[in-house]
């Protein structure tokens, strides 16, 4: 079977990232009304499986995918670091020949980069990235996806980032020099990302020195938790971020249109004020929906049935 791995946008490209956003849009309005659980018509995954392998703690990732595969016609199964061999030493290389044997395709969600880099050298079937600490690429499909359902155009968008410069900021800067959008980005010093990171927009992200700069004219703005999973330090840096937190005085400095979005889990009262989640020009919910519509597309392009 042809098969493709799914480790970062690029891996698909803008040609692929445009037919999952499509698959993505026909395959939700066909589904609309259904029960949750109810495969889709064609079921163009009936009888794979896809092993998910989560290190780190998981909502969203865990339940989209699972229901990914259900509404696809397949199923999946679960392995963590406490419970598998992989808490007790054995090699990323040789859980990959493992699962390989078993499964139709495997989930990563973990720290190391290099792990799911790994894992995808040594498996034999598709490998896609739930998440590292380099990028989030499952979850900016669901971002454009929900961008577009906004009536959004992607290319021309402007995209305001505030906050850290972490892996989900990495990969909207990744979607931005692939889809052609902007992304200007306001973080303390710090805490901006890297080069390389930058590199990735293709000279559409930059970052500039406050946050009322990159809000300004917005049409989307975007922001993630401050304190990611085991991090130190956490009373420096949430001083350091205080700066940069979403408030309805910054979201009135965007275009009028705006819209809101963030990855989730969110603390409201750090990275965002309450006003700006709960209110109008938020679009955080069928952002967390779009997970499952996305990784559904991300799914069949992995198998080559997309693109």
């Amino acid at each position: 079977m042809s098969y493709k791995n799914f480790l970062s946008l690029a891996d698909a490209g803008a040609d692929g990232i445009a037919a999952m956003l499509a698959d993505a849009l026909d395959r939700k309005a066909a589904r609309a009304g259904w029960p949750k659980g109810k495969a889709d018509a064609d079921a163009p995954l009936a009888g794979h499986v896809l092993a998910m392998v989560f290190e780190k703690n998981s909502t969203r990732t865990r339940v989209s995918f699972d229901m990914a595969m259900r509404q696809l016609g397949g199923s999946a199964l679960v392995l963590d670091a406490a419970t598998s061999q992989l808490g007790r030493g054995e090699t990323v290389a040789d859980t990959a020949r493992v699962l390989s044997g078993y499964c139709d395709a495997i989930m990563v969600r973990t720290d190391d980069h290099a792990k799911i880099e790994e894992m995808a050298h040594y498996a034999s079937v598709p490998v896609i990235n739930g998440l590292t600490d380099a990028s989030h690429p499952c979850q900016i499909m669901a971002d454009l996806l929900t961008i577009i359902e906004s009536g959004k155009a992607l290319p021309g968008l402007k995209v305001a980032w505030l906050g850290d410069g972490n892996n989900v900021l990495a990969s909207i800067m990744e979607a931005a020099g692939l889809m052609q959008f902007d992304v200007v980005a306001a973080c303390p010093q710090g805490y901006q990302p890297s080069d390389a990171d930058l590199a990735l927009g293709q000279g559409r992200a930059r970052c500039v020195g406050t946050a009322r700069e990159a809000v300004e004219g917005a049409d989307v703005v975007v922001t993630d938790t401050w304190i990611s999973m085991g991090q130190a330090h956490a009373e420096t840096k949430l001083a350091a971020m205080m700066p940069f937190q979403v408030t309805p005085a910054l979201m009135a400095a965007a275009s009028p249109q705006a819209k809101f979005l963030h990855c989730l889990p969110a603390h409201r009262g750090e990275e965002v004020a309450a006003e700006v989640i709960d209110g109008a020009q938020s679009l955080i919910w069928p952002e967390a929906e779009n997970r499952l519509h996305a990784q559904k597309s991300v799914l069949r392009w992995c198998f080559g049935q997309l693109g």
